[in-house]
Protein backbone atom coordinates (compact mmCIF):
# COMPACT_ATOMS: atom_id res chain seq x y z
CA UNK A 1 0.00 0.00 0.00
CA UNK A 2 2.80 2.18 0.05
CA UNK A 3 2.46 3.07 -3.48
CA UNK A 4 -0.40 5.43 -1.77
CA UNK A 5 1.88 7.62 -1.01
CA UNK A 6 4.26 7.69 -3.85
CA UNK A 7 4.21 11.81 -5.32
CA UNK A 8 2.64 12.02 -8.32
CA UNK A 9 3.30 15.08 -10.36
CA UNK A 10 0.59 17.41 -11.07
CA UNK A 11 1.36 17.03 -14.93
CA UNK A 12 0.14 13.53 -14.93
CA UNK A 13 -3.04 14.28 -12.99
CA UNK A 14 -3.66 17.07 -15.30
CA UNK A 15 -3.57 14.41 -18.36
CA UNK A 16 -5.60 11.75 -16.70
CA UNK A 17 -8.05 14.42 -15.95
CA UNK A 18 -8.27 14.77 -19.82
CA UNK A 19 -8.05 10.89 -20.63
CA UNK A 20 -10.81 10.21 -18.11
CA UNK A 21 -12.96 13.13 -19.03
CA UNK A 22 -12.77 12.82 -23.06
CA UNK A 23 -13.51 8.56 -22.58
CA UNK A 24 -16.27 9.35 -20.33
CA UNK A 25 -18.17 10.91 -22.53
CA UNK A 26 -17.67 8.68 -24.76
CA UNK A 27 -19.29 6.02 -22.57
CA UNK A 28 -22.10 8.73 -21.72
CA UNK A 29 -22.70 8.44 -25.71
CA UNK A 30 -22.72 4.69 -25.89
CA UNK A 31 -25.16 4.81 -22.40
CA UNK A 32 -27.94 7.17 -24.65
CA UNK A 33 -27.93 4.86 -27.11
CA UNK A 34 -28.74 1.98 -24.34
CA UNK A 35 -31.35 3.99 -23.06
CA UNK A 36 -32.90 4.86 -26.22
CA UNK A 37 -33.07 1.46 -27.07
CA UNK A 38 -35.09 1.06 -23.68
CA UNK A 39 -37.18 3.71 -24.70
CA UNK A 40 -37.99 2.61 -28.04
CA UNK A 41 -38.79 -1.65 -25.94
CA UNK A 42 -40.87 0.49 -24.05
CA UNK A 43 -42.59 2.75 -26.75
CA UNK A 44 -41.65 5.74 -24.83
CA UNK A 45 -39.33 7.28 -28.04
CA UNK A 46 -41.05 10.24 -29.60
CA UNK A 47 -39.94 13.54 -31.34
CA UNK A 48 -39.77 15.48 -28.24
CA UNK A 49 -37.52 13.48 -26.52
CA UNK A 50 -35.05 13.50 -29.38
CA UNK A 51 -35.86 17.18 -29.46
CA UNK A 52 -34.71 17.88 -26.20
CA UNK A 53 -31.84 15.50 -26.04
CA UNK A 54 -30.49 17.35 -28.79
CA UNK A 55 -31.31 20.65 -26.67
CA UNK A 56 -29.45 18.95 -23.99
CA UNK A 57 -25.77 19.10 -26.05
CA UNK A 58 -26.38 22.46 -27.68
CA UNK A 59 -26.57 24.13 -24.28
CA UNK A 60 -23.17 22.17 -23.47
CA UNK A 61 -21.62 23.72 -26.87
CA UNK A 62 -23.25 27.08 -25.65
CA UNK A 63 -21.56 26.42 -22.28
CA UNK A 64 -18.23 25.59 -23.48
CA UNK A 65 -18.00 28.54 -25.99
CA UNK A 66 -18.71 30.86 -22.87
CA UNK A 67 -16.10 29.02 -20.73
CA UNK A 68 -13.40 28.83 -23.26
CA UNK A 69 -14.28 32.22 -24.19
CA UNK A 70 -14.44 34.11 -20.51
CA UNK A 71 -14.79 32.16 -17.54
CA UNK A 72 -12.77 29.22 -18.02
CA UNK A 73 -10.10 31.61 -17.33
CA UNK A 74 -11.57 33.45 -14.27
CA UNK A 75 -11.59 29.79 -13.03
CA UNK A 76 -8.01 29.13 -13.41
CA UNK A 77 -6.40 32.38 -12.43
CA UNK A 78 -8.46 32.44 -9.18
CA UNK A 79 -7.54 29.30 -8.60
CA UNK A 80 -3.49 29.78 -9.32
CA UNK A 81 -3.79 32.82 -7.79
CA UNK A 82 -5.38 32.25 -4.27
CA UNK A 83 -2.12 28.83 -4.01
CA UNK A 84 0.11 31.67 -3.46
CA UNK A 85 -2.17 32.17 0.16
CA UNK A 86 -2.12 28.46 0.89
CA UNK A 87 -1.82 27.51 4.57
CA UNK A 88 -0.29 24.30 3.37
CA UNK A 89 1.98 22.69 1.45
CA UNK A 90 -0.09 19.42 0.51
CA UNK A 91 2.17 17.05 -1.61
CA UNK A 92 0.26 15.04 -4.32
CA UNK A 93 -0.38 11.65 -3.69
CA UNK A 94 -3.61 8.90 -4.03
CA UNK A 95 -4.34 9.63 -0.21
CA UNK A 96 -4.51 13.16 -0.62
CA UNK A 97 -6.00 12.88 -4.03
CA UNK A 98 -8.79 11.04 -2.52
CA UNK A 99 -9.40 13.39 0.61
CA UNK A 100 -9.42 16.03 -2.04
CA UNK A 101 -12.23 14.44 -3.81
CA UNK A 102 -14.12 13.82 -0.50
CA UNK A 103 -13.92 17.71 0.64
CA UNK A 104 -14.37 18.96 -3.40
CA UNK A 105 -17.37 16.50 -2.86
CA UNK A 106 -18.79 18.62 0.43
CA UNK A 107 -17.85 21.72 -1.28
CA UNK A 108 -20.42 20.40 -4.41
CA UNK A 109 -22.93 20.41 -1.74
CA UNK A 110 -23.10 23.66 -0.81
CA UNK A 111 -22.32 24.76 -3.99
CA UNK A 112 -25.41 22.91 -5.24
CA UNK A 113 -27.83 23.66 -2.19
CA UNK A 114 -26.71 27.43 -2.95
CA UNK A 115 -27.77 27.27 -6.65
CA UNK A 116 -30.91 26.04 -6.27
CA UNK A 117 -31.92 28.56 -2.89
CA UNK A 118 -30.47 31.95 -4.52
CA UNK A 119 -32.16 33.03 -7.64
CA UNK A 120 -29.27 34.62 -9.35
CA UNK A 121 -27.57 30.99 -9.25
CA UNK A 122 -30.76 29.48 -9.61
CA UNK A 123 -31.42 31.45 -13.18
CA UNK A 124 -28.21 29.68 -14.44
CA UNK A 125 -28.88 26.32 -12.91
CA UNK A 126 -32.66 26.12 -13.86
CA UNK A 127 -32.04 25.17 -17.34
CA UNK A 128 -30.42 21.71 -16.18
CA UNK A 129 -33.84 21.16 -14.09
CA UNK A 130 -35.68 22.62 -17.45
CA UNK A 131 -35.85 18.98 -18.98
CA UNK A 132 -39.26 17.08 -18.57
CA UNK A 133 -36.66 13.66 -19.39
CA UNK A 134 -34.44 11.99 -17.11
CA UNK A 135 -31.45 10.19 -19.19
CA UNK A 136 -27.87 10.95 -19.43
CA UNK A 137 -27.93 13.70 -21.86
CA UNK A 138 -29.69 15.83 -19.44
CA UNK A 139 -26.32 15.65 -17.19
CA UNK A 140 -24.93 17.51 -20.09
CA UNK A 141 -27.72 20.24 -20.21
CA UNK A 142 -26.17 23.33 -18.58
CA UNK A 143 -27.02 27.24 -18.34
CA UNK A 144 -24.49 30.35 -19.14
CA UNK A 145 -23.19 30.88 -15.62
CA UNK A 146 -22.45 26.99 -14.48
CA UNK A 147 -18.50 27.74 -14.66
CA UNK A 148 -18.78 30.75 -12.53
CA UNK A 149 -20.48 29.66 -8.94
CA UNK A 150 -18.28 26.33 -8.04
CA UNK A 151 -15.25 28.63 -7.88
CA UNK A 152 -16.58 30.22 -4.96
CA UNK A 153 -17.35 27.17 -3.36
CA UNK A 154 -13.71 25.23 -4.25
CA UNK A 155 -11.16 28.02 -3.78
CA UNK A 156 -11.01 27.09 0.01
CA UNK A 157 -9.06 23.33 -0.91
CA UNK A 158 -7.02 25.66 -2.81
CA UNK A 159 -6.47 28.14 0.55
CA UNK A 160 -6.00 24.97 2.21
CA UNK A 161 -2.99 23.64 0.31
CA UNK A 162 -4.43 21.29 -2.58
CA UNK A 163 -2.55 22.30 -5.43
CA UNK A 164 -5.45 23.68 -8.32
CA UNK A 165 -4.52 21.06 -10.32
CA UNK A 166 -5.58 18.51 -8.14
CA UNK A 167 -8.93 20.11 -7.18
CA UNK A 168 -9.75 20.57 -10.59
CA UNK A 169 -9.26 16.96 -10.59
CA UNK A 170 -11.41 16.43 -7.76
CA UNK A 171 -14.41 18.68 -9.32
CA UNK A 172 -14.17 16.48 -12.48
CA UNK A 173 -14.35 13.20 -10.44
CA UNK A 174 -17.76 14.73 -9.03
CA UNK A 175 -19.20 15.90 -12.17
CA UNK A 176 -18.64 12.11 -13.79
CA UNK A 177 -20.18 10.54 -10.88
CA UNK A 178 -23.04 12.89 -10.75
CA UNK A 179 -23.41 12.26 -14.86
CA UNK A 180 -24.18 8.85 -14.64
CA UNK A 181 -26.72 9.22 -11.82
CA UNK A 182 -28.87 10.70 -14.31
CA UNK A 183 -30.85 7.58 -16.40
CA UNK A 184 -34.16 5.79 -15.39
CA UNK A 185 -32.23 2.57 -16.34
CA UNK A 186 -31.30 1.58 -13.05
CA UNK A 187 -33.93 1.02 -9.94
CA UNK A 188 -32.92 1.36 -6.45
CA UNK A 189 -29.46 -0.41 -5.20
CA UNK A 190 -28.66 -2.67 -2.07
CA UNK A 191 -29.30 -0.86 0.90
CA UNK A 192 -26.06 -0.08 2.10
CA UNK A 193 -25.27 1.84 -1.01
CA UNK A 194 -28.11 3.66 -0.74
CA UNK A 195 -27.57 4.98 2.65
CA UNK A 196 -24.07 6.12 1.88
CA UNK A 197 -23.40 6.87 -1.99
CA UNK A 198 -25.62 8.93 -4.50
CA UNK A 199 -27.62 6.94 -6.50
CA UNK A 200 -29.60 7.14 -9.64
CA UNK A 201 -32.81 6.62 -7.38
CA UNK A 202 -31.76 9.82 -5.18
CA UNK A 203 -30.81 11.62 -7.70
CA UNK A 204 -33.95 11.26 -9.61
CA UNK A 205 -35.86 12.93 -6.20
CA UNK A 206 -33.90 15.87 -7.20
CA UNK A 207 -34.75 16.47 -10.32
CA UNK A 208 -38.81 15.71 -9.67
CA UNK A 209 -41.08 19.27 -8.92
CA UNK A 210 -43.03 17.10 -6.85
CA UNK A 211 -43.99 19.40 -4.07
CA UNK A 212 -42.23 16.78 -1.61
CA UNK A 213 -38.76 16.30 -3.71
CA UNK A 214 -38.66 19.95 -3.95
CA UNK A 215 -35.07 21.19 -2.27
CA UNK A 216 -33.84 17.60 -2.04
CA UNK A 217 -30.97 15.41 -2.28
CA UNK A 218 -27.93 18.24 -3.60
CA UNK A 219 -25.62 15.47 -2.74
CA UNK A 220 -22.95 14.96 -5.42
CA UNK A 221 -21.30 11.47 -4.75
CA UNK A 222 -22.17 10.83 -0.82
CA UNK A 223 -25.78 11.13 0.13
CA UNK A 224 -24.71 11.31 3.29
CA UNK A 225 -24.39 14.86 3.45
CA UNK A 226 -27.87 15.36 2.81
CA UNK A 227 -28.73 13.22 5.37
CA UNK A 228 -26.35 15.28 7.55
CA UNK A 229 -27.58 18.25 6.61
CA UNK A 230 -31.55 17.60 6.16
CA UNK A 231 -32.21 17.59 2.83
CA UNK A 232 -32.77 14.04 1.75
CA UNK A 233 -35.87 12.60 0.31
CA UNK A 234 -36.28 9.00 -0.41
CA UNK A 235 -37.59 8.44 -3.53
CA UNK A 236 -41.23 6.82 -3.43
CA UNK A 237 -44.12 8.42 -5.53
CA UNK A 238 -43.79 9.23 -9.21
CA UNK A 239 -41.28 11.55 -10.32
CA UNK A 240 -42.53 14.52 -12.36
CA UNK A 241 -39.51 15.73 -14.13
CA UNK A 242 -38.70 19.55 -15.00
CA UNK A 243 -39.80 22.60 -13.38
CA UNK A 244 -42.74 23.60 -11.82
CA UNK A 245 -43.28 26.25 -13.96
CA UNK A 246 -42.58 24.09 -16.96
CA UNK A 247 -40.39 26.03 -20.33
CA UNK A 248 -42.45 23.75 -22.57
CA UNK A 249 -39.97 24.59 -25.66
CA UNK A 250 -36.78 23.02 -26.84
CA UNK A 251 -35.86 25.45 -28.25
CA UNK A 252 -32.02 25.63 -27.43
CA UNK A 253 -32.08 29.57 -26.94
CA UNK A 254 -35.23 29.22 -24.89
CA UNK A 255 -33.73 26.92 -22.36
CA UNK A 256 -30.42 28.19 -22.33
CA UNK A 257 -31.60 31.87 -21.33
CA UNK A 258 -34.91 31.19 -19.84
CA UNK A 259 -33.76 31.67 -16.54
CA UNK A 260 -32.26 34.97 -16.46
CA UNK A 261 -35.30 36.22 -18.38
CA UNK A 262 -37.47 34.97 -16.00
CA UNK A 263 -35.17 36.68 -13.40
CA UNK A 264 -35.17 40.04 -15.09
CA UNK A 265 -38.87 39.84 -15.40
CA UNK A 266 -39.51 39.20 -11.70
CA UNK A 267 -37.34 41.51 -10.98
CA UNK A 268 -38.91 44.35 -13.37
CA UNK A 269 -42.44 43.46 -12.22
CA UNK A 270 -41.29 43.86 -7.93
CA UNK A 271 -42.33 47.17 -6.68
CA UNK A 272 -39.15 48.66 -4.69
CA UNK A 273 -35.58 48.83 -4.44
CA UNK A 274 -35.38 46.37 -1.73
CA UNK A 275 -38.27 43.77 -3.00
CA UNK A 276 -36.01 43.66 -5.88
CA UNK A 277 -32.97 43.07 -4.24
CA UNK A 278 -34.78 40.02 -2.44
CA UNK A 279 -35.82 38.27 -5.59
CA UNK A 280 -32.44 38.61 -7.07
CA UNK A 281 -30.81 37.17 -3.70
CA UNK A 282 -34.02 35.51 -2.37
CA UNK A 283 -34.99 31.74 -3.11
CA UNK A 284 -37.19 30.99 -5.84
CA UNK A 285 -41.03 32.08 -5.39
CA UNK A 286 -39.60 34.51 -2.85
CA UNK A 287 -41.96 37.82 -2.32
CA UNK A 288 -41.98 39.85 0.31
CA UNK A 289 -43.66 38.84 3.95
CA UNK A 290 -46.94 40.29 3.03
CA UNK A 291 -46.91 38.43 -0.21
CA UNK A 292 -45.02 35.60 1.09
CA UNK A 293 -45.44 31.92 -0.03
CA UNK A 294 -44.46 28.64 0.24
CA UNK A 295 -40.72 27.96 -1.90
CA UNK A 296 -41.03 26.73 -5.31
CA UNK A 297 -37.44 25.77 -5.99
CA UNK A 298 -38.04 23.90 -9.21
CA UNK A 299 -39.60 27.30 -10.50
Amino acid sequence: MDWLLFPISAGYIEWLEKFVDDWFFIFALAFLAFEFTRYAIYKKLSWALVGDTITNYITLAFFIGLTILFLGAFYVTTFYYAFQFAIFDIEINWITVAICVVLADLAYYWEHRFMHRVNLAWATHTVHHSSPFFNISVAYRFGPMDSFWPVFFHVPLVLLGFNPIVVLFAEVVVQLYQTTLHTESIKKLPRPVEWIMNTPSHHRVHHGSNPKYLDKNYAGIFIVWDRMFGTFEEEHEQVVYGLVKPIESTNPIVAFLHGFYRLANSVWAMRGFRNKLGVIFGPPGWKPQDEARPSEAAE
